[in-house]
């Protein structure tokens, strides 16, 4: 790259041609990352809307010699998403179903599009009869670009094979800016009318072809071997045999050849009837021994993980997300079918399910098994196996004292194949290999395929680590080798794994790659550093040369007993078992082996860029994200900014005042899904609160940290002028007094309860004493708005015989920890924890749930101390204490037939997902979910420049369920959730005349008094 060539220059110069292109700081620290161990910051990052503008910005830098880096979801594990040039984005633009065609069972889509999106397009535009059949664990977030890239394949891909099996044609952009298109016989000019296009088509056809006749026998000999031989170029596409199969040639090419703008592609039918078997294993060798003797049913997937997996699944998300797996320490996840059955001449799926159990069984390796015929349980656990690549980087398990609040695991070597027959004793001979080395690694992958993925306990951070990590790699290439597999066998090879390609292919073959590469980028532009002429392995890490230094942090980050479940989470599966890796393989790294990291270094390195938050089809995360799409506003956006942070700093005190962090979390919710949902645990929130903490430290504030941040402050005053503050609020003057206190005057304010509604629903409330069973705490907003949930929710604790004891005279800190007002913060939880530790374990019930969680959560991490932990364990929300009065039987009166439930996100992330669905479903009441954010989260909905995000996060999720059926009760326990229902009623024409939409807490439901709350106004329409 000339060394001429600035960041700000090449951007201005593509934004003079028409180009949306930005080189800020923060962009390019977005965009140095992906999913694998390499930082490489980038010229510039662009968007183009048209593959004519990619066309333009590839012959532009074609013109300067700069490189050109073309980008999809940025989930690649190999590096072969990053580069020191221009970064071309797909996915923001060119994400669009172009023609869905029933008849000929093929969809042409742009590169941009999510794979569960053209999976869900084409099942809704065929009926339900056709869908797009890869299906890589990132497949939520992964784009049809980045899969014929990589040659993605996926958990089905026993059945349906890789990407390569499904592409039909390829529209291209070549390294100096020329429209063609590649199809099974051929290339040729995208538009026949462009001359230029004609005679470079042409020019590359003929030496294709020149390159396929000169090299016959080593394309047949050496490509081509296993199911999934990734590595390389697909030369043997171009052999005469195989038509001269240019675009299957090109699939597996990761960029370094052409851009791939768009795509035709095949559709299989959908599967019908399928279940889900769960085998359990005393290891995965003993798992992948049984391969073999499952192939012949036919099934769709033959899927592994191991127990360190489920061990930590359990722990971030509950014991019930892996309910229904069987005794073991590895399973297989075997998915059988209607096509299942046919191959074995049938049409009883249970009883071809039946019979190869009964076959397992007489191989004498299972322990035992389960089937799953729920697809709701199906798909839960499916997500075990999905998330696997995050989970076992951030291990928690606690029945494993050698996991520490340190253990890391690492790509680089995650992604071999061989023949399935050949994996068990690859599968030995690689544990050997790790123990020689002293490395562990987490196991899990496409069994039935022979590939298996392998996060490995690598220290990067250090010369010698890097070291034995090059080291490893090149003896773990020469071992897969000798069992006739292949280094990659669907990530593709990238920076990862390039250099070590002349150990598996000949020379003569390594030229031909050379000779490939050529022919299509003769300047070698296009993704450089990937395939051909790769850097070493451990060259441009990201982990390497981050400066050591202490970052003060008033959180707690270590990891606490609360990460960890009871022991009995796994709930079936054999907690007695204490390692998960094959023959021996024990965890060392991440405790003694390595040296103790900066907590907070550690926590926001915990996103390594799988990019779960990017998806919208399962989850909450990251509602800022769904709201914008742009990758700024994505948990991983947010964290690679914090990750430079720490590592370019010229200080601490620098770091925190860093304006690119600040400008990167402003959209952040603080809604705390990414602590749940993120496969590693990265919890924003608390990074946020943190930087905010230190950014502002003797600095002014925005308005909003004042008036909103100090709400516990000012909340008694305003309630004793209730009906005065009430009129202002609803007042003209109402405007100028949100513009003063840093509030979007277009918000609806919400109403302050009187003097005499608190003292009628307080004042009652006993107090706690000795005798108290349950302690009642009435949290701020519950005393200053809600104090009527206050009595239905005492009314419902006490409706089993239990004496109710009443805390209102504390705070947890929300606001001020939302806000990064931490000391205030601090003050008034050691208060708490003071007045609330008894020496009982009495169960403390919140109303608010985002309190709750700050109790739960925050309040050890705030105030590390035995006292706080004591009352942390005691804290319920009051849907997760609901089933405790249930099993007491306890039921409630008539209840109605169906809800709209709006789940708090604090209360998703702290105490699960589900609470108030399965109480409700318990009840006998159908459940209609609001997934997703409410939007207003808090301060966040409120304050001065969120309104348009506020509002396009609620219709992720609560404005379509509202107007669904206005008339259905609408569950809030969460008052920023009521906040957004009364707001969404007077200004969403969608539920114009349904003035009766108002939020309701689970207790106002259940109590037969509870009587609708009295508005002090009428519902105003927003202000323009």
């Amino acid at each position: 790259m000339p060394h001429w060539v600035r960041p700000v220059d090449i951007a201005v110069e593509l934004t003079d041609l028409g180009i949306d292109a930005d080189a800020s700081p923060r962009r390019l620290a977005e965009y140095s990352y992906d999913a694998s161990n390499y930082r490489i910051p980038p010229l510039a990052v662009t968007f183009p809307r048209s593959a004519r503008e990619v066309a333009i910005i590839v012959a532009r830098c074609h013109d300067l010699g700069v490189p050109v880096v073309v980008r999809g979801g940025g989930t690649s594990m190999a590096g072969n998403a990053i580069g020191d040039g221009v970064v071309i984005d797909l996915s923001r633009h060119l994400d669009r179903v172009l023609s869905i065609d029933a008849e000929t069972s093929s969809a042409v889509a742009g590169s941009g599009i999510v794979l569960t999106t053209l999976a869900a397009r084409a099942r809704a535009a065929t009926g339900g009869r056709l869908t797009f059949a890869p299906d890589p664990s990132s497949a939520s977030r992964a784009t049809l670009g980045g899969a014929i890239g990589n040659d993605a394949c996926g958990n089905h891909s026993v059945r349906y094979g890789r990407t390569s099996d499904h592409v039909i044609e390829l529209h291209l952009v070549t390294a100096d800016g020329v429209l063609l298109t590649a199809t099974r016989d051929g290339l040729y000019a995208t538009d026949p009318g462009d001359a230029a296009a004609v005679a470079r088509a042409t020019e590359i056809s003929a030496s294709l072809g020149d390159l396929a006749a000169a090299n016959l026998a080593i394309l047949r000999t050496e490509l081509g071997t296993i199911p999934r031989q990734v590595s390389g170029y697909h030369l043997a596409r171009l052999l005469p045999e195989n038509g001269f199969d240019v675009a299957r040639a090109l699939v597996g090419s990761e960029g370094t050849c052409a851009i791939v703008v768009s795509a035709k592609v095949r559709l299989v039918p959908v599967a019908t009837s399928q279940l889900l078997l769960c085998v359990g294993y005393d290891s995965p060798s003993d798992a992948a021994r049984d391969v073999p003797a499952i192939l012949p049913f036919s099934p769709s997937a033959i899927e592994g993980i191991d127990r360190k997996i489920v061990a930590t699944m359990a722990a971030r998300r509950g014991r019930d997300t892996v309910a229904g797996l069987p005794e073991g320490s590895a399973w297989l996840f075997i998915d059988v079918d209607s096509e299942s059955a046919a191959a074995q001449g049938e049409d009883d799926v249970p009883a071809t399910a039946k019979r190869l159990l009964d076959h397992l069984r007489g191989q004498g390796r299972m322990i035992g098994a389960t089937v799953v015929d729920d697809p709701v349980r199906r798909k839960a656990l499916w997500r075990v196996r999905e998330d696997g690549a995050g989970l076992s980087s951030r291990l928690a398990d606690p029945d494993d004292e050698s996991i520490g609040g340190n253990y890391e695991s690492w790509p680089g070597w995650e992604d071999a194949a061989v023949a399935p027959e050949r994996l068990a004793d690859y599968l030995d001979d690689f544990a050997e290999l790790l123990d020689h080395h002293r490395l562990t690694g987490v196991m899990y992958g496409h069994f039935g395929a022979g590939c298996m993925h392998v996060r490995i306990t690598f220290d990067l951070r250090t010369p010698e680590g890097r070291a034995v990590m090059e080291h490893f790699c090149t003896a773990a290439a020469e071992l897969v080798v000798r069992h006739g597999g292949s280094l990659s066998g669907e990530h593709g090879d990238g920076r990862a794994r390039s250099a070590l390609l002349p150990i598996m292919y000949s020379p003569a073959m390594m030229a031909a790659f050379a000779r490939f590469k050529s022919i299509w980028d003769p300047a070698g532009t296009l993704n450089p550093g990937s395939i051909i002429d790769p850097p070493s392995i451990t060259a441009d890490l990201a982990l390497a040369d981050v400066p050591r230094r202490t970052w003060p942090t008033a959180f707690h980050l270590g990891h606490g007993s609360r990460d960890k479940p009871p022991k009995s989470a796994l709930s079936g599966v054999d907690d007695t078992t204490s390692s998960t890796t094959p023959s021996g393989a024990h965890l060392r790294a991440g405790s003694t082996d390595l040296p103790l990291l900066d907590p907070f270094v550690h926590a926001v390195q915990g996103c390594i860029g799988v990019g779960r938050c990017r998806a919208d089809t399962t989850g909450v995360m990251c509602p800022s994200y769904r709201a914008t799409r742009d990758e700024k506003d994505s948990t991983r956006g947010r964290a690679r900014v914090l990750q430079d942070m720490v590592r370019t700093a010229p200080s601490v005190d620098e770091g925190w005042r860093s304006p690119e962090v600040a400008e990167a979390l402003e959209l952040c919710l603080s809604c705390k899904a990414c602590s749940t949902d993120c496969p590693t645990g990265v919890d924003m929130a608390t990074y946020k609160s943190e930087f905010l903490h230190h950014h502002y430290r003797r600095r002014i504030r925005p308005l909003s940290h004042y008036s909103l941040g100090w709400m516990p402050a000012w909340l008694s005053a305003a309630g004793i002028a209730a009906p005065l503050v009430n009129r202002a609020l609803s007042s003209k003057i109402s405007g100028l007094a949100a513009r003063a206190g840093g509030i979007d005057p277009r918000r609806t304010m919400p109403s302050f309860s009187t003097r005499r509604a608190r003292r009628t629903h307080l004042d009652a409330l006993a107090p706690v004493s000795p005798t108290s069973q349950v302690i009642l705490f009435v949290d701020s907003f519950t005393r200053a708005f809600r104090p009527q949930v206050a009595s239905a929710v005492t009314e419902v604790l006490g409706a089993t015989g239990d004496r109710v004891g009443c805390s209102a005279d504390n705070c947890c800190g929300l606001t001020w920890i939302s806000t990064g007002q931490l000391d205030k913060a601090r003050r008034a939880l050691r208060r708490t924890a003071a007045t609330l530790d008894d020496g009982t374990d009495r169960p403390i019930v919140v109303p608010e749930p985002s309190c709750a969680a700050a109790l739960a959560k925050d309040l050890p991490e705030l105030v590390p101390t035995d006292s706080a932990r004591r009352v942390a364990a005691r804290v319920r929300s009051f849907a997760a204490y609901l089933p405790t009065l249930l099993d007491a039987g306890w039921r409630p009166p008539a209840l109605p037939e169906e809800v709209t439930l709006q789940t708090h996100c604090h209360e998703y992330a702290v105490f699960g997902a589900r609470t108030g669905t399965a109480a409700l479903e318990a009840l006998g009441v159908a459940v209609h979910s609001a997934d997703g954010c409410c939007g207003v989260a808090g301060n966040f909905g409120f304050e001065k420049g969120h309104y348009e995000v506020s509002m396009a996060v609620a219709e992720n999720g609560l404005a379509p369920a509202l107007r669904d059926d206005p008339h259905r009760p609408v569950i809030t326990d969460g008052f920023s959730c009521a906040m957004a229902v009364e707001h969404l009623a007077t200004v969403d024409d969608g539920l114009a005349g349904a003035r009766e939409v108002r939020g309701v807490h689970l207790a106002e439901l259940l109590t037969a008094a509870s009587e609708p709350r009295q508005t002090t106004r009428e519902p105003r329409r927003a202000r323009p």
